[in-house]
């Protein structure tokens, strides 16, 4: 999609001009429309997905008209960049301290897993949306967002480096690793539920220990058995 277009949001609605943005939006008060607004954005393109959902029921679902919906978010894009850089800016710095942490890999590694779960846990539609949904970002939005998002995800590769190096994990392809961690911890976004059998913390747990345990006992097929 080119700058100065009318984009996909909406009827004339075109996507700023000038570089991508570099950070994401400060965050709104919890209790404010603009917050209200991202709540249920997310909800509808979690429930809907984003190129189904309609800015008319954006609006309709935060309660405004959508003229008053236009005042506080720009366009759709602007709108998932910024759902999709809040759930970044929650877990990010904390992973960041995670991964810096002197503690043992193996405990950093449920650590990192449990700060996963536990962001999804508390904000489902939010990480659902960073998910499922970053890809449907323009090409403006979705370069800042993938410089993030991959420096989130080489947090967890270089925990298991770290492993790796100290002979906590097996040898292994830490790229496919990283990969195998992210993708059982995000495919909850399809099945979890708030009031399941497990608890958003005893699942943090077991699967903690599955990505620990799979990392010392096998390392993939080129790697070590224990």
């Amino acid at each position: 999609m080119r700058t100065g277009k009318p984009s996909q949001d909406g009827p004339g609605m075109a996507l700023p001009s000038g570089p991508a943005p570099a950070t994401a939006p400060a965050a709104p008060r919890e209790d404010g429309p603009k917050a209200r607004i991202l709540r249920a954005a997310a909800a509808q393109f979690r429930r809907r997905g984003f190129h189904r959902t309609t800015m008319q029921e954006v609006a309709a679902a935060a309660g405004l008209t959508k003229g008053t919906l236009y005042y506080y978010v720009r366009s759709k894009q602007a709108l998932l960049y910024e759902i999709v850089e809040h759930t970044l800016d929650q877990a990010l710095p904390r992973l960041e301290e995670i991964a810096a942490s002197p503690v043992p890999a193996s405990e950093r590694l449920r650590q990192a897993v449990r700060l996963h779960i536990l962001t999804l846990a508390e904000d489902h539609d939010n990480v659902a949306c960073f998910v499922e949904e970053g890809r449907s970002l323009a090409p403006r939005y979705r370069s800042a967002h993938l410089a993030r998002r991959d420096r989130y995800e080489a947090l967890f590769r270089r925990i298991v480096e770290d492993g790796i190096a100290r002979g906590e994990f097996a040898p292994t392809d830490v790229r496919l690793a990283g990969l195998a961690v992210l993708g059982m911890v995000n495919w909850m976004v399809r099945w979890y539920r708030a009031h399941g059998q497990r608890s958003a913390e005893e699942i943090a747990a077991h699967f903690g220990d599955y990505a620990v345990n799979a990392l010392r006992g096998s390392g993939g097929p080129h790697g070590d058995r224990a």
